[in-house]
This record gives structure tokens, sequence and C-alpha cells, in this order.
């Protein structure tokens, strides 16, 4: 059986500050997510990853959920050819409200 290529991993400026306000003890898992969730089959739908409708944050086509209960959001677009995800925004869903870089958005 054949491997999969990889896609590159490229993260937006505004999604490493996002990063930034996330406590430090679940950024490891959430790292670990992303690159596990989105490195071979990111625009495969899953349980846990959908496409998005418009208008979504950041104009994301695509969101991942994971962490404990679910409660980080990656938001992020997939260009097949160049084999790129650029991930664009990163957020902490608590209960009905997304929030993303300390603002709160429309979930």
């Amino acid at each position: 059986m054949a491997r999969q290529a990889k896609y590159k991993l490229i993260f937006a400026p505004e999604a490493i500050e996002h990063l930034d306000r996330i406590e430090s003890r679940s950024l490891g898992l959430l790292e670990r997510s992303i690159r596990e969730q989105l490195t071979y089959t990111p625009g495969e739908e899953t349980r846990n990853r959908k496409p998005l409708e418009p208008p979504a944050p950041f104009s994301a086509a695509w969101e991942i959920r994971c962490g404990p209960d679910n409660r980080f959001r990656v938001f992020y677009d997939v260009d097949l050819e160049a084999r790129e995800v650029r991930v664009l925004a990163i957020g902490i869903k608590d209960r009905n409200r997304l929030f993303i870089g300390g603002e709160e958005y429309e979930a």
C-alpha cells in the first residue's frame, strides 16, 4: 500500500498569535492534534472535521474540533494542488461561545 503524500502546514501570523493566548499546558496536545488531523487528509470530512459554510471565522473553509471536550477549534483552508494547509485561526469554544484571540465570535 502506497503512503499518501504529506500536506505542508502553514500557520497564518494571526493563528500564531491565537496560540499565544492558549494556556501552555494545552499547547502540546493542540499542536499534536493539528499535525495528526491535517498532515495527510485535511479535506476529508470526519466526526471532528467538517467543511464550513460562509460566513465562517477568518473566511475558513474547514474546521476541526480537538482537545479535552473538543473545546479547541482550528479553522483552515486546503490547497489540494499545492498540497498545503493554511491554518487561519485557532479558538476556544465555551458552551455556545467561541473566543479567538481573546475576542468573541458568533459560533
